[in-house]
């Protein structure tokens, strides 16, 4: 089964046999490859898992090497939350790709993203008729509060962290998340990193694996 994003993949290490998958959607400009540095990093300490880090759909506006989940040369947020709806569809179809070719149940997938990734992976996550195993998402924010405040489906642990100094995504941003998840009574897990700018830094990934781990194998 071929799968209809372009994905870097990374596979357990002496099994056969796949339990789990982790899906890491990029940031803004990025790509599957820049990401996948997290599942190599992950896979020791997760066994019989596979990662997948799919490019985003579309060839990034300001940077031709890269992707974006959705386009930020509009500032209008009709336009912003029309764009990101687009691209929930095609990453809940690449979850449906994920679930069917390993033969996994929604509730051994988690979706995690960074940035740009990281909004998709909330707007997606919570708008399944399912939950997943879990959500994490570094340096990100919600979308836009109020529409999905008004299409929440689905109530998936998560797990937001942020660098306190961040200038790309303000770390304020993890806070109105935080406020909103707490509103509509989701399990929010959250954490800001000292001395830590707009990337993902070793102790955030250390906190994020630990965190993947608790909920894949329950």
């Amino acid at each position: 089964m071929k799968f209809s994003l372009n994905t870097t993949i990374i596979e357990p290490d002496q099994s056969n046999e796949i339990n789990n998958a982790v899906i890491l959607l990029h940031g803004y400009g990025g790509n599957g490859k820049d990401i996948s540095s997290l599942a190599y990093n992950w896979k020791r300490y997760l066994k019989n898992t596979i990662f997948l880090c799919p490019d985003g759909h579309e060839i990034c506006q300001i940077n031709p090497s890269g992707y974006q989940w959705f386009d930020l040369s509009n500032d209008n947020q009709n336009y912003i939350n029309a764009e990101a709806i687009k691209s929930e569809l095609i990453i809940k179809k690449f979850i449906d790709e994920v679930k069917i070719k390993y033969n996994l149940d929604y509730s051994k997938i988690c979706l995690s993203g960074f940035s740009q990734g990281c909004m998709m992976a909330i707007n997606v996550g919570f708008t399944l008729n399912y939950n997943l195993s879990c959500i994490v998402g570094f340096s990100g924010k919600v979308v836009d509060k109020n529409d999905l405040s008004k299409r929440l489906t689905s109530k998936s642990d998560i797990l937001l962290i942020h660098g306190e100094l961040d200038t790309v995504v303000p770390p304020s941003n993890l806070l109105d998340a935080k406020d909103f998840f707490l509103r509509n009574k989701i399990n929010i897990f959250s954490k800001i990193i000292n001395n830590c700018e707009h990337n993902i830094s070793v102790e955030a990934s250390s906190d994020a694996l630990t965190f993947i781990k608790q909920h894949l194998y329950i």
